[in-house]
């Protein structure tokens, strides 16, 4: 009588161990649930009440730019030539562009400032990949600032925003940072998801991409293109989680260590240069402020 083995039983119960184990949080990662979970809630609060909602204006005319900017990679991925990007204080935005291939690059701003919500939250979770994504945020300034050259409006959002980075990279050897980049990210999700339902789902705006989209392919309605895309911005959501909870096991001791070592505050080995370091926070801030009043001032 043949042996029958249980290897794939054996393998598969060892594979739901690793994975059990993989998505279970440690403490610094349920302390960065829990911070992201009070990030969705009060963004929701401030989203609708007057008054209270200009406190996170700026970070919506950011995530605003993200979408745009997603519509202008599309279009350099399919050849197409980028006139200019603008962002309405109204909240809305504009990607002027001629060629390309329209069947991608309308639905590349929602899908790709979802990507991006999502590939932050997932830096989020640990201090060196909050620099990485904050260094890559960077790279993506300096492309929309040569889009946007002449919008005077995304001259002061992103001067604010690079000011705050560079304030947040300096406190507590980068911890504030990574909470800032999870911030950034979950207010880019939370932006996609309310963004698609209120233009397609709750309602049909004419001049929105699934409109537009609809009228290319000719097969669907807007709202139902915007269903898909509303799945697609949750799977996104969820896939930077999940990654965050699988890549980044170290605790909150281990990514201090490592973040002194993986490019560090300047001058954090350096007695005179500390003394520097107040003064450039200080500096930072202030003209971070000063640009966020701006835009605020302008909103108003």
């Amino acid at each position: 009588m043949p042996t029958v083995h249980a290897y794939p039983e054996h393998n598969f119960a060892v594979f739901a161990r690793d994975a059990r184990d993989s998505l279970t949080p440690n403490e610094t990662q349920r302390t960065t649930l829990i911070v992201a979970a009070c990030y969705i809630v009060a963004i929701a609060i401030l989203w609708h009440v007057p008054y209270l909602s200009v406190i996170i204006y700026p970070f919506k005319l950011l995530t605003v730019g993200f979408h745009e900017m997603s519509h202008a990679i599309a279009g350099i991925l399919t050849c197409a030539h980028i006139h200019s990007i603008e962002l309405d204080p109204d909240e809305g935005g504009a990607t002027r562009m001629s060629g390309g291939i329209p069947w991608i690059t309308l639905p590349a701003g929602y899908l790709g400032s979802s990507f991006i919500g999502a590939a932050l939250i997932t830096c989020g979770f640990d201090t060196n990949a909050s620099k990485v994504a904050s260094l890559v945020m960077a790279a993506f300034f300096l492309f929309t600032l040569w889009w946007a050259r002449r919008n005077w409006l995304t001259w002061l959002l992103i001067l604010g925003m690079s000011g705050l980075i560079v304030l947040f990279w300096f406190v507590a050897g980068g911890v504030a940072l990574r909470y800032f980049v999870l911030f950034i990210g979950v207010m880019s999700c939370m932006y996609v998801l309310w963004d698609v339902i209120d233009d397609t789902v709750a309602r049909k705006v004419n001049g929105s991409d699934a409109s537009s989209f609809a009228e290319i392919c000719g097969c669907c309605p807007s709202q139902v293109w915007g269903v898909i895309w509303l799945i697609q911005a949750f799977i996104f959501f969820a896939a930077g989680i999940i990654v965050g909870l699988v890549a980044f096991k170290q605790s909150a001791a281990q990514q201090a260590d490592d973040s002194r070592h993986f490019l560090p505050v300047p001058g954090s080995s350096s007695g005179a240069l500390q003394q520097f370091l107040p003064n450039s926070a200080m500096a930072s801030s202030l003209a971070c402020a000063a640009a966020l009043a701006a835009v605020l001032l302008h909103r108003w």
